[in-house]
């Protein structure tokens, strides 16, 4: 396969996963935005949406306060963020586009009428708490359409497997960020870890991955921090945590390894990223500190995008 081929296949699934995760995050901060202020308490959930999207600092230099309109705006339609959800929607297609030969019918019809009802939705505008929801179920809804295509109709081969290995690398970039800012920014230093400000953050972030239901059958319990950061990083039956992700990353970058002879740098990063969330249990981390591990683990992922770039894209 071509390197300009696989970045395209790498870059088109993340675009869709980040696209996703952004509507995820929105979402869930509506919820929480929506609950009484006694619940809520004195953080601004919008600020901490802007800290998981990564987009503080850019977002601003455009705005002054950030409020649901300023933030839903900036994460969703804005020209100026190229990781908006627009801009994530338009960049896949253009990626789509450039590999239309080594998708199937039902991917690129996928990511093809995403676009196009993006434009009615655009110029329609999200005003009302009605629209915006409907807006974040159809950004949803074209990520489950797109990967369950590529899922049950791709050849399993190269471009399956680069396609997989965006699509995890943006997931556990994701989760990490997520759960990175709830630990080290997102409740406030008076609040008493349990109470009902902690309660329902907590819900929120699993509501983001869409793991509170998976939280319960796991752990049959009451939200507990230790519990909920032991399933988004260390169990690897969650399909969003950080230990599942990697797995799914050395499987493909091994199918890679097979399929062109040869192994390199990105199998044994990944590898070794792998190695040490297994052998982690949660004592060590938090002993450790959750926010190093994750800024760590944020690194090492970053690291592994650039060495998977330089071996096979470029």
């Amino acid at each position: 396969m071509l390197s300009r081929t696989a970045e395209n296949l790498y870059w088109l699934a993340r675009y869709v996963e980040r696209a996703e995760y952004l509507a995820r995050t929105i979402d869930a901060t509506l919820r929480v935005t929506a609950l009484p202020a006694t619940y809520v308490g004195k953080t601004n959930e919008w600020d901490s949406a802007l800290l998981t999207a990564g987009v503080a600092a850019s977002f601003y230099q455009n705005y002054e306060e950030a409020n649901e309109h300023n933030v839903v705006d900036y994460l969703s339609f804005s020209a100026t963020n190229p990781s908006s959800i627009r801009n994530c929607i338009e960049a896949a297609r253009l990626n789509s586009r450039s590999v239309r030969t080594a998708l199937t019918s039902e991917m690129w019809d996928t990511i093809n009428s995403a676009w196009i009802e993006l434009q009615a939705l655009w110029s329609k505008g999200t005003s009302t708490r009605e629209e915006l929801a409907k807006f974040l179920r159809f950004v949803q809804e074209t990520s489950l359409r797109f990967d369950g295509s590529a899922y049950r109709t791709m050849l399993r081969n190269d471009a399956y497997w680069f396609s997989r290995l965006g699509l995890h690398l943006e997931r556990a970039d994701n989760t990490a960020r997520i759960l990175d800012v709830k630990y080290h920014v997102l409740l406030p230093e008076e609040e008493h870890v349990g109470g009902p400000l902690d309660f329902y953050q907590w819900s929120s972030i699993l509501r983001s991955v869409s793991a509170l239901t998976a939280y319960h059958w796991v752990y049959r319990e009451t939200l507990k921090p230790w519990l909920i950061a032991d399933l988004l990083i260390l169990n690897d039956t969650l399909p969003r945590s950080l230990a599942s992700c990697y797995g799914n990353l050395v499987r493909n970058l091994d199918q890679i390894g097979v399929a062109y002879g040869r192994q390199g740098p990105a199998q044994r990063h990944a590898r070794g990223i792998r190695n040490r969330l297994e052998h982690s249990n949660m004592n060590d981390i938090f002993q450790h500190g959750v926010h190093e591990f994750i800024q760590e683990f944020i690194a090492d992922n970053s690291r592994l995008g650039e060495i998977v770039t330089k071996q096979y894209l470029i």
